[in-house]
């Protein structure tokens, strides 16, 4: 069985999250947002009228060897 953690902290218009794979953070509004994953990629995310939203990921997955 795995364990999880998941923390988020919010500082203004920012947000940290804090999870068992790291640290990420987070900043927008409703409309806007963009988001820092704790592997390095990015995801915009934008919310348009009549419930419709447009995402759109950037960057490839950081591997980590664990020994």
């Amino acid at each position: 069985m795995g364990w999880h953690y998941r923390k988020s902290i919010k500082v203004g218009p920012f947000r940290v999250n804090l999870s068992r794979h790291g640290v990420g953070h987070s900043f927008g509004n409703r409309r806007f947002h963009v988001t820092t994953t704790p592997d390095g990629r990015r995801h915009l995310t934008v919310r348009l009228p009549g419930g419709f939203q447009v995402g759109k990921s950037f960057g490839k997955r950081r591997h980590y060897r664990h020994y």
